[in-house]
């Protein structure tokens, strides 16, 4: 067993990393078991050949392109308990998150974002849009629609959502954990998890449980190397403006977000054989 290494790590698994990374081609200096700044230089090297998030941090992404670490089901997901959760969001009913949490878990772990900040991101962002730990629907507000207008008026011409015109914008308004809104995001997601056109032709089928968990993961996998440097560089408002476009909800993510970060410590994970 082994934790999540970065610089200032020491002992055998760096000693292990430090050769990987050598018999890959990418010099960590002297293999001395101590993580330094020429080990962290070669692990972002790696990671950047790679194509994974350049964090300068080696955790369960990085040993598996490495090809050091099993894919089993991590503990950081095994971690994410109702009495937890709970815990992250204050002032919502806990039988909401029994319901819901196997499902986001579930969601998460087929999309195979089994790290800390990706699985708290997810909670991060229910807290931020569907804090009832529930998906609902977007209601009219001064955001969507005009004074006098139709309901959702404001989205129906919203190119950048893909809509093309009345019904566009109410048929396709914010839905689910994450509040998928657009003509576009409903196709491109739902293609995503394999449903096709299905919400494309029935939207209203994104805020059933399973189906809004599944979208959620997917949404933040479609966007999840630009998220996790946003998270590694510390940057919660960029991390959040990359799923809502905004700031909206910003201080129940950011809340969210670190009381996760304080509560969970980095998981333990087992190399292979």
């Amino acid at each position: 067993m082994f934790e999540v290494l970065r610089i200032g790590a020491a002992g055998e698994t760096v000693r292990r990393l430090q050769a990987l990374l050598a018999a890959k081609g990418f010099a960590p200096g002297a293999i001395d078991g101590a993580f330094g700044p020429a080990t962290e230089a070669a692990v972002l090297g790696f990671q950047l050949a790679r194509d994974l998030v350049p964090d300068g941090i080696v955790g369960p992404v990085t040993w598996r392109a490495l090809g050091e670490a099993t894919a089993t089901l991590p503990p950081v997901l095994d971690r994410l308990e109702v009495s937890l959760v709970a815990r992250l969001f204050p002032s919502t009913d806990t039988g909401s998150i029994a319901r819901n949490l196997p499902l986001i878990v579930g969601a998460l772990a087929e999309a195979e974002m089994d790290d800390k900040p990706m699985a708290l991101m997810a909670l991060a962002t229910i807290r931020a849009e569907s804090e009832t730990f529930e998906p609902v629907s977007e209601m009219p507000s001064r955001w969507n629609s005009s004074p006098g207008g139709h309901p959702f008026d404001l989205y129906d011409h919203r190119r950048d959502l893909g809509n093309a015109g009345r019904p566009d914008g109410a048929r396709f308004r914010g839905r689910g954990f994450v509040q998928l809104t657009g003509r576009a995001n409903y196709g491109a997601v739902g293609r995503y998890i394999g449903l096709g056109d299905t919400l494309l032709h029935q939207p209203e089928h994104a805020n059933e449980p399973a189906t809004a968990a599944r979208i959620l993961a997917a949404f933040l996998r479609m966007r999840q190397r630009a998220i996790k440097r946003a998270l590694a560089e510390g940057d919660l408002v960029r991390a959040r403006r990359l799923v809502n476009g905004g700031r909206h909800g910003l201080g129940r993510f950011t809340d969210c977000y670190r009381r996760g970060d304080a509560l969970i410590d980095d998981p333990i994970w087992r190399l292979a054989a």
